[in-house]
């Protein structure tokens, strides 16, 4: 009893000189670490902003910094944007810091025991078995047609509605709904066509967005915090555990009908090259294993393809039409492009580039690496030292201790991009002979870095580019005046308000 009243006395004393402090330094975040409370007040006080909080800290730390919590529920990390500690971390030293404990208890009632919350063994089999159908020729098939179904019947339906309406729409919810058809087609072969001209509400799509955004609490809050929340079911937990749910019983649904379609041999050709059947499957490599695999290892399965697939692509492809919206000279030479290379659109209705000719477009594969060096669909990394190490910026790293990669503030530090950093320029991507600049994976950063690095890049680059494409050769997109953009706060980089735009026909 007299601890508490200690900590309320502190409190009591404490909260109004961090008031003063907070009004005397409104116009920028405070990273002071006090004492007893550490630097909690500043993470709470920025929660609204964290990314941009995060970025000052490390701006202001030379790349990299401490963030400590009270010390009676302990809050301790490293953060750094360094990326000679990220190529340290993520390709030399990679043995040393696996997910850790803290990982896996964060994201363990979301991502299960999936490639994403998983090391050593389990992830080298998952990554196996994920890496042998994405070079199967019948799956690449399989995805360009669900691509072209999708973009034909859905998104340009959509569009042209909306286009004729002369009225706003969210362009995030539209690509994300997109993006969600698709990725659940991949990963458990089922359509649930929640991108249609009602746009109406698609539960499992909601829930999925609201686990992501009460996620990224979990990783910054002290751990007996949000445990606590979750053991009387509170507060973000409540919500989080109520999204997991809805989540949960629709995957668990898709699993149990994919199962009784193999007992029956009921499956079609084209169903067998999604993701749930592979590992159904991969025991004997035939239909004899259905029984293989848990439902919950095949739900947890599912959850990380779609959380790769539904988010990071949508998000990026958002950032990337609002970028070009805004930066008109951007949209002229991505059309010039287009231009230069018709034959490529080779639809009918002109509508769609052939996957063979997406080579072609450079700029268009400039555009898209400048939208994600400034905006990563993952903005933070998380790994935990196995063994004390030293990184090269000199910070001693303990046992145990995490460190967060900030990849969006990576992308916006001087030492790597230069002192035009924080401007949208596409052209440092092309060299003087008109090729695209390769950039380390250590420093451009989207995909990841060594070992764990994206095995779905190609595929993700194959849908932006195709959606890109489609959508800016028949439209014109228009940011709504006054339509305030800025990121949410969440484990993938979505707009907080949405896209709102207004849709008008590309004139010949």
């Amino acid at each position: 009893m007299a601890q508490f009243e200690s900590i309320f006395i502190l409190a009591a004393i404490f909260f109004p000189l961090f008031l003063s402090y907070l009004y005397q330094n409104r116009k920028s975040p405070p990273i002071t670490n006090w004492p007893i409370v550490g630097m909690l007040p500043g993470l709470l006080y920025s929660a609204r902003r964290i990314f941009a909080f995060l970025n000052d800290c490390v701006r202001q730390s030379g790349g990299t910094c401490e963030i400590r919590g009270p010390w009676f529920p302990s809050l301790y990390f490293i953060i750094t944007a360094d990326h000679m500690n990220a190529n340290h971390i993520l390709c030399k030293n990679f043995d040393n810091y696996g997910k850790g404990s803290d990982f896996n208890e964060i994201f363990f009632d979301c991502l299960g025991e999936g490639i994403f919350n998983s090391n050593s063994h389990s992830w080298k089999s998952q990554r196996k078995v994920m890496l042998l159908l994405m070079k199967d020729d019948k799956f690449v098939l399989h995805f360009h047609r669900i691509l072209r179904e999708k973009l034909e019947k859905s998104l340009i339906i959509v569009l042209e509605h909306f286009m004729k309406l002369g009225i706003e729409v969210d362009l995030q919810d539209v690509l994300q709904r997109f993006s969600y058809d698709v990725v659940c087609m991949l990963a458990v072969g089922f359509d649930p066509s929640s991108l249609s001209v009602e746009l109406s509400e698609v539960p499992i799509k909601t829930a999925f967005t609201q686990a992501e955004e009460r996620l990224l609490y979990r990783h910054l809050m002290p751990v007996r915090l949000w445990k606590l929340q979750r053991w009387l079911q509170i507060g973000e937990e409540k919500k989080l555990s109520k999204a997991l749910k809805t989540v949960g019983t629709f995957l668990y649904q898709c699993i149990a009908s994919k199962r009784e379609k193999l007992r029956c041999k009921f499956l079609a050709e084209e169903d067998k090259y999604d993701f749930v059947t592979a590992f159904m499957v991969q025991e004997e490599g035939e239909m004899t294993s259905v029984d293989g695999k848990s439902d919950k290892f095949l739900r947890d399965v599912a959850v990380n393809i779609m959380s790769a697939g539904k988010d990071t692509i949508s998000a990026s492809l958002s950032w990337f039409f609002w970028l070009v919206a805004m930066n008109p000279s951007v949209e002229s030479k991505i059309l010039q492009e287009m231009r230069a290379n018709s034959p490529s659109i080779n639809d009918e209705k002109n509508m769609f580039c052939s996957v063979e000719g997406l080579n072609r477009f450079v700029y268009l594969d400039a555009v898209l690496c400048e939208t994600l060096r400034l905006y990563p669909a993952v903005p933070i990394n998380h790994k935990t030292a196995i063994q004390p190490d030293i990184l090269p910026s000199g910070h001693h790293i303990n046992r145990n201790t995490r460190v967060l990669i900030n990849f969006y503030a990576m992308g916006r530090m001087e030492e790597i991009w230069g002192e035009d950093c924080l401007e949208f320029k596409p052209e440092r991507w092309i060299s003087e002979r008109g090729d695209l600049v390769h950039v380390p994976s250590h420093k451009f950063i989207a995909f990841n870095a060594g070992p764990r690095t994206c095995i779905g890049r190609k595929i993700s680059f194959v849908q932006m580019k195709l959606v890109a494409i489609s959508v800016l050769w028949n439209y014109q997109i228009q940011v709504v005046q006054g339509h305030h953009v800025a990121p949410s706060n969440a484990m993938v980089l979505h707009m907080k308000n949405g896209l709102k735009v207004r849709i008008k026909k590309r004139s010949a």
